[in-house]
Order: C-alpha cells, then structure tokens, then sequence
C-alpha cells in the first residue's frame, strides 16, 4: 500500500526562510543547557555551542572573513567541529568539508578548487595541510588542540550582523568522492540545508517547522507519542557516521540540534564499547550504514545489553541485506526500522521509509520520496519521459534540496541538472506504491562501508605501473562491508606480482579505497564499442 502519513502530519511543508545559522540559534533557545555533544569526559550545552559558535564567527570576521569566502574543516568528528561549522555560516561563509585522511594530493586539489582562504584542522592532518598550503589559496589555518580555543576566546558573543540571501549564498561547497580532477564541488545555499534537515527531522519524528519569538527555526511535534514515540528533546544517539560527509552533516549535525537530541561521540568504531555506551546513555535511535548493523549484530553482546531505550533504527548510504533486516526485527521486535536514499548532489537525501508505527515499510527499498520532492525513472541509454512502474531505469530526483550545480563546472552541470530534474547514475525500480528500489549504479561506483569507492581511480594507478597492460575493478558483494575492491589485470611483463602492484596502489589511497583482491587474467572482456564489459567480470566473482 502506498504510504498514508496521520492525519496530524501535512503532505507537504512550510520551510522558514531562514539562513542555517537560525538552527543553531533555535536550539540554544530551546533546549539551552540541554547537553548537545559528549565526548570522553567533555561535553557542550546547546547554549554553549551557539555562544562559541558566535565567538568563532566573530573571530572570522576580525580576520577578515565573510560572505564570498570559503572555509574548510579538515578534522574528524570532534567538539570542535559544530562550533567550526556553525560560526562559519553565522560568519556568512561557506563551508567546505574535507576528509582528514585525504592523501595530500587530494586535499591540495580540493582545497584549491574551493578557493577555501582558511581552515580548521588538527594533528597529523594539520601536518598533511602544512605540507601541501603552499598549492592552495589558504592563508589562515586553526589548529584544533593547539589554537582553536585561543583563536575566538577573547571575541563578543554577539551574533554577526551579515546580510544573507538564502537561495544565492552558498552554504556547504561539499565534493563528491573521487580521483583527483573529477572529485566535484556540489554547491548548496543556506535554502538546501535548511529545507534538507527539516524535510529528514520532520519525517523522522512527525513534525512541522515553525519560527520561534526571535525568528530562528524550530519544530512542533504534531505526531502523536504513539506513532513517533522518540519525543523532541529526550533523544540521545552515538553517532559514527563523519561529519564531514553529506549524511553527517545533516543527519548527524543539523537534524539532532532541531530536535534537541544529545550525540555522543566515540574515537573508532569498537562494538563492545558502542553497546556498553548505548545501555549506559540509554540511546534512542542506532542509525548508520549495513556496515555498523552487521558489526553489531556479530557482536555477543548486541544479545545481552539493555537496549530497551531505543525507539528507531535508521540505515542508509547502501542497501541493506534483507537477512540483516529480519535478524533486526528479531531483536527490535516493536522498533520502526527505515532505510533511506540520497546522495550529495540532493544535499543528502531524498527518500525515507515509514518511521512512524502504523506504516508499512518494505525491506530491500529505499522507502519514498520525503516531502515536497519527487523521483522518476528514465531510460538508461537517454531521454526524459518516465518509465512505467516496475521496470528499470535511471533515478531522478526534483524538489527543493536539489543542488544548484556543480562548482565551476558547468558542462557537467548542464549533463545532470535537465528542467529541474537531477539525473543521479544510480539504476533503480518503483513498484506500485511508489517505493523505490536500488538495483545498480549506471555509474561503476562502489560502496565500501558506506564509502565511495571510483573503480577509475584505482585502475588509473594500476595502469600507472610499469608491467601493467590493462586493468579493470569491480566489486565483490559481501554483506558486512557493502563491497570490495576486485582488480583484474592483463600483464605486459610475467615479473609483475599481485604483492607489487597492491602494495603500490594501496599506500596511494584511503584505506577504504584499497583493492582487496587481485587477479591476472588474459584479457579483460570489452563489448564491440570497446567499453569493458563488467558484469562479465562480476560473474567471475560469482
């Protein structure tokens, strides 16, 4: 059956037209000394976080800094990291994130095409950034741990005075995974984010979004405790998933400040330590990629812990096992679990399942689309018109969380932005109910953990190296990380060995981005227009 919202939840909603900085002013309101964030034996109050957080943006200012400017936050989750982000948009700058182990190549390309004039930082990422500043247009750089504190210790608490066009002004300039040269900025206005992180928070916990006395945004629960029993401002979650990519942005940032939610942080992923932290905090929601669930649920301790407290289960950046989903509904018997779909180009989502208790989610789907957008399916080879229910095709996705394009980039803008509709490369399915399915991606991008992984990127440096005629990647299925990285590879020279080339390959990229398995084969399958034929190479796996 198609999705039925009670009758208290509109179909569709008023967004505020406020910039992002309103959410954190909302929240500081609200919830005041409400404990935003703990990590270890540290923690900030909503309050604390927006009065460091004007602090930050003032400090900016002093430093010259404003609207116009780019600023990068080089750093893992961290207590920091909210107060960074957030002072930079009250500062009426753009954030940009970027990932703390990117090798340094990466990063100076990144930065570079950001025109990002400062940054925010720490340890042996801090390092990384003083090697390559010189390739960069940064001339201010934060350390946190060493000068972060100092560095707006001593500036007003007042909120900036800084005029912000919502639909112009950039908000995040956030990149999409990928080798160096085709990593693309995606630029998204104070409008996207805000629309974005009302279109997931309002979904999740049936609400509608409304303007407190001082104009800042806030939310009223209109759904009843008995189909959203996670209430606002009760809510405590551990959060794994980065916060310097899309889903943790919104999801992990501005979602749990609308709702008042205390996120706690851990160094790692560890499943014992998480569920012993879970029963002590009395979480409310587990939510992360199949990666997380499937480390839990081989856990013993997933079995035995006091996890009585939690209301929802949330998964999403790839699908989810169907055994994976049965095995959780075994332990979460009476627990709404919901899977969801986006990507950065969308600011980060698109669709959700039913999180209320009378809908009917379907396992192996992406839910349907949030509201006020919608998604079609074209022909993979091209064309506008959609396809009927039930057959495949490309993913398309309008609404108002839609990028306004790619930075600098306006051909490849134009080839995925047509009439308002963005063309994703992912392959999916709608069935009758409008639920929508993800099958295969048009382009050859895995999912490692939740991370992407560009076969591209990986068979460029193998045919980098000496010996190497041809090679292809592919990704083997495997239900506790997503996919691995599988090389195929036509030698030129019989000394190559598989130890070489993965040795040389794996120490030039991100951990989650290294081949898992090599083979020497042939030749690599190409089709008659000479495009490498991977699902021959996939059935080899099989």
């Amino acid at each position: 059956m198609p999705i039925t919202l009670p009758s208290e939840v509109p179909g569709s909603l008023e967004y505020p037209e406020v910039p992002v900085g309103a959410i954190v002013a909302g929240a500081a309101t609200r919830w005041g000394d409400r404990v935003a964030y703990l990590h270890n034996d540290r923690q900030l109050t909503f309050a604390e976080v927006y009065r460091a957080a004007r602090r930050f943006a003032n400090a900016l200012r002093a430093n010259g800094i404003g609207p116009g400017d780019t600023v990068a936050v080089h750093a893992p989750n961290c207590l920091e990291y909210p107060v960074a982000y957030y002072g930079i948009l009250l500062a009426g700058a753009t954030f940009t994130p970027a990932n703390p182990l990117l090798p340094p190549a990466d990063l100076a390309a990144q930065l570079s095409d950001s025109g990002a004039i400062a940054a925010v930082s720490i340890g042996k990422a801090a390092q990384t950034l003083a090697a390559i500043r010189d390739h960069t247009s940064v001339r201010l750089v934060v350390t946190i741990g060493e000068d972060f504190d100092q560095f707006h210790a001593e500036q007003p608490e007042t909120r900036p005075d800084v005029e912000i066009d919502i639909h112009t002004r950039l908000a995040h300039l956030a990149y999409t995974g990928g080798t160096t040269g085709r990593s693309k900025g995606v630029e998204l206005p104070h409008r996207n984010v805000v629309v974005n992180s009302l279109q997931y928070m309002c979904w999740g916990s049936g609400c509608v979004p409304e303007l407190d006395a001082d104009g800042n945004v806030t939310l009223d629960q209109v759904g009843s405790a008995d189909e959203w029993p996670s209430r606002l401002g009760t809510g405590v979650v551990i959060t794994l998933t980065p916060w310097f990519h899309a889903m943790g942005t919104i999801a992990g940032l501005n979602a749990p400040m609308l709702a008042g939610t205390t996120v706690a942080l851990q160094d790692g992923f560890d499943p014992v330590r998480y569920l012993r932290d879970a029963e002590r905090l009395r979480v409310t929601m587990i939510g992360g990629a199949p990666a997380l669930f499937a480390a839990l649920l081989a856990c013993p301790d997933f079995q035995t812990r006091d996890l009585s407290s939690v209301r929802s289960l949330g998964s999403g950046a790839a699908p989810m096992p169907h055994e994976m989903t049965r095995a959780l509904r075994r332990r979460f018997p009476d627990v709404v679990i919901s899977e969801g779909y986006g990507l950065t180009e969308v600011t980060m989502g698109a669709t959700s399942g039913p999180t209320f208790r009378s809908g009917q989610g379907k396992p192996g789907t992406v839910g349907v689309p949030v509201f006020d957008t919608e998604v079609k399916l074209v022909p993979v080879e091209g064309g506008e018109d959609p396809l009927p229910t039930g057959e495949q095709g490309e993913v398309c996705i309008r609404g108002p969380q839609v990028m306004v394009g790619y930075h600098n980039r306006p051909a490849e803008t134009a080839g995925t932005l047509v009439d308002g509709w963005l063309h994703t490369g992912d392959i999916g399915v709608l069935d009758e109910d409008g639920f929508l399915s993800i099958v295969d991606r048009k382009k050859d991008m895995l999912l490692y953990k939740g991370y992407n992984v560009y076969p591209r990127e990986l068979e460029e440096l193998l045919m980098a190296q000496p010996g190497v005629r041809s090679a292809a990647v592919v990704g083997r299925k495997r239900a506790d990380v997503g996919e691995l990285p599988v090389a195929f590879v036509v030698r030129a020279d019989e000394a190559v060995t598989d130890e070489s080339l993965l040795t040389a390959v794996n120490e030039n990229v991100l951990p989650y981005k290294r081949i898992r398995e090599l083979y020497f084969v042939d030749e690599i399958p190409v089709s008659a227009a000479g495009k490498v034929l991977k699902r021959e190479l996939r059935k080899q796996l099989s």
